[in-house]
């Protein structure tokens, strides 16, 4: 009779378990399981593997933190899950957490500074070893209670006291993206922005001393980018190509000139701001300003497990990357 995964009720597997299936001691169980300290000949680790997945074991992480001294997880705190610049940045520091051996545990705002502290909170309690934080303010960001835990800003635009923070030049990315457009011979060139003035703005109005067109200000969501286009373009003054503050706010605008019988890059040319993946994908798709996401990623989860150099905190500024596709005219 076979023995199979455990059944309700039942006793769960024990290391010790696996170890008299194996035929070997509980300290190789534990090297395979860990894949260390020590090496373990080829065929014991199959031997091992098979045993665990014969009595269905599951190694016990807390009883394991207890013993090493490491729970091996580490914390990240999104303002959301919706935007497409963090679900790109959870997956990066996620594999990167995982090429170091590391879980990562996920919470979203929802875009509410006390849920964020909330959430730092609740992370701390969970033993995490690591925090990154991506702050609801992104401009003269501030958190709390993490003293005692190796903790990172990621992808804020400006510097937070006493806690090492990574982000991007977006002033020189929007610099970038605006004169792009104006080599296009585009006299007007409109800005989509957020609701607070932030670098990406000083960028665009860094250009030229003369204002280079309309603003429209509002949420950095798929919707605020629909209803600012909408007063943007609605009107016979409309400029003749616009930079967006980011990648949601675009595939908002992308749909208001759609509705507003406008064609882009024909009647409209456009350059956003994050370069996401969905930024490839609409049509036309967006020439972008695009953030290194990757790097910033690798960066920030080395800086939370290493710490950062000689011990003093400092930030970290990643150039932006203009990546051309048919949205500018091109």
């Amino acid at each position: 009779m076979s023995v199979g995964r455990q059944q309700p009720g039942k006793r769960a597997a024990t290391q010790a378990d696996v170890a008299r299936y194996a035929g070997v001691s509980g300290a190789v169980v534990s090297y395979v399981v860990h894949n260390g300290p020590r090496p373990v000949s080829p065929e014991t680790a199959a031997r091992v593997r098979e045993a665990i997945r014969v009595l269905g074991y599951r190694p016990n992480a807390s009883a394991a933190a207890l013993r090493t001294g490491s729970s091996k997880l580490l914390g990240l705190v999104l303002p959301e899950f919706d935007n497409s610049i963090w679900a790109d940045l959870a997956v990066a520091v996620s594999d990167c957490a995982n090429a170091r051996g590391y879980d990562l545990i996920t919470a979203s705002s929802g875009g509410d500074v006390t849920l964020e502290q909330q959430h730092i909170q609740s992370l701390s309690g969970r033993q995490v070893e690591g925090l990154l934080v991506t702050c609801v303010e992104m401009i003269d960001p501030a958190i709390d209670g993490v003293a005692d835990i190796p903790t990172v800003l990621l992808n804020v635009f400006s510097d937070a006291p006493g806690v090492t923070s990574i982000g991007v030049d977006a002033r020189q990315g929007a610099i970038d993206g605006v004169e792009h457009l104006l080599s296009h011979g585009y006299d007007t060139v409109g800005l989509i922005a957020h609701r607070g003035i932030d670098l990406r703005e000083e960028g665009w109005r860094q250009v030229r001393e003369a204002p280079l067109g309309p603003i429209e200000r509002d949420a950095s969501t798929r919707q605020g980018g629909y209803d600012a286009a909408r007063r943007m373009f609605g009107s016979p003054d409309r400029p003749r190509s616009v930079f967006v503050c980011s990648d949601m706010q675009a595939v908002g605008c992308l749909r208001a000139l759609w509705e507003l019988g406008l064609r882009v890059p024909d009647d409209v040319a456009i350059v956003s701001f994050d370069g996401t993946v969905d930024s490839r994908f609409t049509a036309p798709p967006l020439t972008a300003v695009q953030q290194p996401i990757a790097t910033m990623a690798r960066i920030a989860v080395d800086l939370v497990l290493d710490g950062p150099v000689n011990g003093v905190h400092h930030r970290v500024v990643e150039p932006t990357h203009l990546v051309i596709r048919e949205s500018c005219g091109c």
